[in-house]
């Protein structure tokens, strides 16, 4: 069943002969469980795109589902609304609050949207993370690895439609840059958490089970991995 679906998405920044063309007629179709890396250079798009499946931009034509809601449609309010409720984000910084918790950090977005923590599903959740013993530990208590997986834990506790990471592995080293991957995939397989990936690491991308090439705002390669 699809989950996610752009149907000759366009981008354009600026008018005139200052118009930038960000993304240029992108269809793209991701099905519910699904692990999909978008690759290509600096330039290419990737976080255009992830922009405008998150709700933070509207295209310029064309149309984004996802889970049956047309994003690009929805007013400020509503789009914050859908982004804490379907979408989990997680970006190369760790955008943690320092005076909180770790589990209060995770928790949040449940608590923004007045909604009360299941406590068995937060365990399952820090211990799927390797998180358990650092539940009441402040942020600049843990390394950058356990503070991008605090990060990950918060994108999940809403048990959201699509996961979107851009570039979560930009500021850490090859060791936990290598950990992060395990366990996003890990949140795939033991979660059955739809994810998408944007980098720029082929290598790391190989973890996914489809790899997108984007280029000049274009798909140019859809591939399944190997």
């Amino acid at each position: 069943m699809e989950l996610l679906q752009c149907t000759e998405v366009k981008k354009v920044y600026g008018k005139g002969e200052a118009a930038v063309c960000a993304l240029n007629g992108v269809d793209l179709t991701v099905s519910r469980g699904e692990f999909v890396a978008i690759v290509g250079a600096s330039g290419s798009g990737k976080s255009t795109l992830l922009h405008l499946l998150a709700g933070v931009d509207r295209p310029t034509a064309g149309s984004v589902r996802i889970d049956g809601v047309e994003v690009g449609s929805l007013d400020p309010t509503r789009a914050a609304l859908f982004r804490r409720r379907k979408v989990g984000l997680v970006y190369q910084f760790f955008n943690l609050i320092p005076t909180l918790s770790v589990e209060k950090n995770i928790t949040l977005p449940l608590l923004l949207d007045k909604r009360t923590p299941d406590p068995e599903a937060l365990d399952t959740l820090l211990r799927t993370l390797g998180l358990q013993d650092k539940r009441q530990a402040l942020p600049g208590q843990l390394s950058g690895g356990q503070q991008q997986r605090a990060a990950i834990a918060r994108a999940l506790c809403c048990r959201p439609a699509l996961l979107l990471a851009d570039e979560p592995t930009g500021n850490l080293d090859r060791k936990n840059s290598a950990e992060i991957l395990d366990l996003l995939r890990l949140c795939h397989q033991n979660l059955g958490q739809t994810i998408l990936l944007v980098t720029h690491d082929e290598t790391l991308a190989a973890q996914a089970d489809r790899v997108i090439t984007l280029s000049d705002g274009r798909i140019v390669s859809d591939r399944p991995r190997g």
